[in-house]
C-alpha cells in the first residue's frame, strides 16, 4: 500500500474561525441590502437570516462530529464515502469542486465591480464586448485577476500566511461594519423609524422571510470550508464545532447590521425605488460622504479578500483529498517542495477562476445560482453520514472507534437531512421563490453532464482500488470503517 500524504499540521484555532466567518461573509453583505430589501423589507431580510443561521447551525451539529471524527481534508468527499462508499464519494466532491470554484471566481469579479464603483473611470477603459447586456471591460480583467494571482501566491506559500492574513481581514471587516452602523444611527434624518414598514406591501411576511431562507445555503456557504482545513489543525479537532457555530452566529450578525446601516439612512422604499447599481454604496456616501465611503469599501474589500482566500484554500484541499483517493490525477496531491502546500490545486483554482471576468457578471452569476445546489448536496451528504454514525442505542453493529449513542443529534442529523432537501426543492422547484432560472438551469445540465463522463472514464481504474486501500487514501485509516452501507 502506498505511503499516504498529508498536509502539515499548521492552522491555530482563531484563524480557522476567521477561514469560517471570512467565507461566509463576502461581496453579498455589502452589494445585496437594497436587492434583498425590495424582495422581503428588513425584517423579512433579518428574520430569513436568522432562520437560516438557525438551519445552519442544525446542519453544523453532524458537521462538528464529523470533524472530530475523521479530521481529514476532503471534509464531505470524505463523510460521503465512509456511508455511501465511492460512487457518492465522487458525486459529492465534484458538485463541492463547482461550488467552491464559483464563489472564488465570484468574489474576484465583486472585487472589479467594486473598483467600477468607485473608480469608473479608471474602469471603463478597454471595452472588450457584451455579453447578456453586461459590458466587458479589459481593466475589469486585470484588476481580478491581479487579485487571484496575489491570493493564489499567498496561498502557495503556506497555510500559515494564509492563516494568519484571514484573522487580519476579518477583525477590519468586523471593526468596519460597527463604526458604519454607528455612525449611520448617529446622523440627523436617520434613524429605524426608516426601517418602517418591516415588509414590503406587495407580499405577505411569511412569504418575504421564505425567500431569504431560501439563500441561506449561498450567504452561510463558507463554514464548510472548515472540514476542509480538519487536516491542517495546529489544536484538537473537538473544538471544530464551537468555531462553526461562532462563525455562523457572527455571520448572521454582520447581515442584520448591514441590513439595519442600509435601512437606517432614509425611508427603505425610497431608497430601493431609486435602482442603484450599488444601492447602499449611493446611500451611504450620500449620508457620511467620502468617509463613510471609504469604511464600506474598506468592510467590502475585507469580504472580498477574505472569501478568495478561504475558498482558495478549500477547493485546493478538496481537489488534494480527490486526487489522494486517486479520483483526479496524481498531480493535485503533490505538495510545493518547499512549502508543503498542495500547490497544483492552487493554481488550477486560481486560473479557472481568472477566466470567470471574461464572460461578464451576469454570465457568471448563473453559474453562482447553480452552485448553490453543489453546496447543498454536500450538506446532505455530510447529515446523512452523521446520521448513520449516532446510534439511539449500543446494538451489533455499535463500533466504539465510529459511533455514538445520542438518540438527539441523531434527530439533529436527521433535521439537517431535511433542510438540506427543503433547500433543494425551493432551488429545484418550479414556482419557489429561489427557483433557477434557465440559464443556470443549463449550467447545471452541463456541469452533471460533464461530470458523468469524467466519472465513466475513471470508473474502471477508481473500481480497480481495493476497499481497504481506498478507505486508508481518504481517511487515513488502515481498517475499513464502512460497515454500514446501504
Amino acid at each position: 500500500m502506498d505511503e499516504r500524504t498529508t498536509l502539515k499540521k499548521s492552522l491555530k484555532a482563531h484563524w480557522v474561525w476567521a477561514i469560517a466567518l471570512g467565507s461566509s461573509i463576502g461581496w453579498g453583505a455589502f452589494v445585496q441590502p437594497t436587492t434583498w430589501m425590495t424582495t422581503a423589507g428588513p425584517m423579512g431580510v433579518i428574520l430569513g437570516f436568522g432562520i437560516g443561521a438557525i438551519l445552519m447551525m442544525l446542519i453544523a451539529v453532524s458537521y462538528g462530529f464529523l470533524i472530530k471524527s475523521f479530521p481529514v481534508s476532503g471534509g464531505e468527499f470524505a463523510y460521503a464515502f465512509i456511508s455511501l462508499g465511492r460512487t457518492h464519494a465522487f458525486i459529492s466532491g465534484w458538485f463541492l469542486t463547482l461550488g467552491y470554484i464559483c464563489i472564488v471566481a465570484l468574489n474576484a469579479s465583486a472585487f472589479a465591480l467594486m473598483f467600477k464603483f468607485v473608480f469608473p473611470a479608471l474602469i471603463e477603459n478597454l471595452h472588450l464586448y457584451q455579453i447578456a447586456g453586461w459590458d466587458v471591460y479589459g481593466m475589469e480583467i486585470i484588476i481580478a485577476s491581479v487579485a487571484l494571482g496575489a491570493f493564489g501566491y499567498f496561498n502557495v506559500r503556506g497555510s500559515g500566511i494564509s492563516g494568519r492574513m484571514q484573522f487580519v481581514f476579518c477583525t477590519i471587516m468586523i471593526l468596519s461594519i460597527v463604526a458604519i452602523t454607528f455612525m449611520v444611527g448617529g446622523q440627523p434624518g436617520a434613524g429605524l423609524s426608516n426601517i418602517q414598514p418591516f415588509f414590503p406591501s406587495d407580499t405577505t411576511a411569511f412569504a418575504a422571510i421564505i425567500s431569504i431562507v431560501a439563500i441561506a445555503p449561498w450567504a452561510y456557504v463558507g463554514f464548510d470550508n472548515v472540514p476542509q482545513a480538519a487536516e491542517e489543525f495546529h489544536f484538537s479537532s473537538k473544538k471544530a464545532f464551537s468555531l462553526i457555530i461562532l462563525a455562523i452566529f457572527f455571520a448572521a450578525v454582520l447581515y442584520s447590521l448591514m441590513i439595519i446601516a442600509t435601512a437606517m439612512i432614509r425611508p427603505w422604499q425610497e431608497l430601493v425605488s431609486e435602482s442603484h447599481v450599488w444601492g447602499t454604496g449611493a446611500a451611504i456616501e450620500e449620508l457620511l460622504g467620502t468617509m463613510g465611503l471609504v469604511l464600506l469599501v474598506t468592510a467590502l474589500t475585507m469580504g472580498v479578500f477574505t472569501g478568495l482566500n478561504g475558498f482558495i484554500i478549500s477547493s485546493s484541499r478538496l481537489l488534494f483529498a480527490m486526487s489522494r483517493a486517486k479520483i483526479l490525477p496524481e498531480a493535485f496531491s503533490k505538495l510545493h517542495p518547499k512549502h508543503k502546500t498542495p500547490y497544483v490545486g492552487i493554481i488550477f483554482t486560481v486560473i479557472v477562476a481568472m477566466l470567470a471576468p471574461w464572460f461578464g457578471r451576469e454570465a457568471l452569476l448563473w453559474v453562482v445560482d447553480m452552485s448553490s445546489i453543489g453546496v447543498t448536496i454536500a450538506y446532505f451528504y455530510t447529515c446523512y453520514t452523521a446520521f448513520s454514525l449516532f446510534k439511539t442505542k449500543k446494538d451489533v453493529t455499535f463500533n466504539e472507534k465510529k459511533h455514538t449513542v445520542s438518540p438527539l443529534k441523531k434527530v439533529i442529523a436527521a433535521i439537517g437531512m431535511l433542510s438540506s432537501l427543503v433547500f433543494l426543492g425551493l432551488l429545484l422547484i418550479p414556482g419557489s421563490p429561489a427557483f433557477l432560472g434557465i440559464e443556470s438551469r443549463i449550467a447545471l445540465g452541463a456541469w452533471i453532464v460533464l461530470g458523468l463522463i469524467f466519472y465513466l472514464v475513471k470508473r474502471k481504474e477508481f473500481n480497480a482500488i481495493p476497499e481497504e486501500e481506498l478507505n486508508y487514501l481518504i481517511t487515513g485509516s488502515k481498517e475499513i470503517e464502512a460497515k454500514n452501507r446501504v
